[in-house]
């Protein structure tokens, strides 16, 4: 072998052990230093993820499907559609006062809604009752803004001013977890950057084992 070749195969030797001793990014991460929540990812070889985040009785979870560019993770995953309420439907009774009436199979969701109503310069807000009615004192409404208390991610914003009584359902994904262009990056072991559900900030997550 001349001496071109041997060097090549020593260089082409010393690549493969240094690659096959680098840890792989696959295997789970968990959150630190966040009390009282339970979080974290779940990195599979076939590039796909997983999440979950617990607080008290509040459980979400999310999958989706990553890349590796240098230190960087990318994350995404499928859109969820626009809105998080759906209009069932909406009608002009003359009453003195405007209705929203939330509608659900699980009964325990449905005094979690804050309604938010705008008219003229002014936006008043209420809660849901027990029974998911939210009652306003009548006014030239323009538009009205749904959040669920569960799931603060975004407000459903529809138009207001052709009714005074709407009735609406929740719809089933509103508790996913949108991943779009979410970047974490990646060092000896540990995750750093933001989370999708907490404050701004720069969060450590640490790789199960290590």
């Amino acid at each position: 072998m001349n001496k071109l070749l041997r060097l090549v195969f020593i260089l082409s030797h010393v690549t493969a052990v240094a690659q096959s001793r680098t840890p792989g990014v696959e295997g789970a991460y968990y959150l630190q230093g966040v009390m009282e929540v339970g979080s974290g990812f779940k990195f599979n070889a076939d590039h796909s993820f997983e999440f979950f985040y617990s607080y008290g009785a509040l459980d979400r979870v999310a999958k989706g499907t990553w890349e590796q560019h240098g230190d960087s993770l990318v994350l995404n995953n499928a859109q969820k559609p626009p809105q998080d309420f759906k209009l069932v439907q909406s009608k002009k009774t003359g009453s003195r006062q405007i209705i929203i009436q939330i509608t659900n199979e699980n009964t325990m969701l449905l005094s979690h809604v804050v309604a938010g109503l705008k008219c003229a310069d002014t936006i008043y807000h209420e809660q849901s009752d027990k029974s998911g009615r939210i009652a306003f004192d009548k006014c030239a409404a323009q538009q009205l803004s749904l959040i669920h208390a569960f799931w603060p991610d975004r407000f459903s914003v529809f138009d207001a001013s052709n009714a005074d009584y709407f009735e609406f359902t929740i719809e089933p994904w509103i508790a996913d977890v949108a991943f779009d262009h979410f970047v974490l990056t990646v060092k000896d072991a540990v995750l750093t950057g933001p989370h999708p559900l907490l404050e701004p900030n720069t969060y450590t997550y640490v790789k199960e084992g290590n």
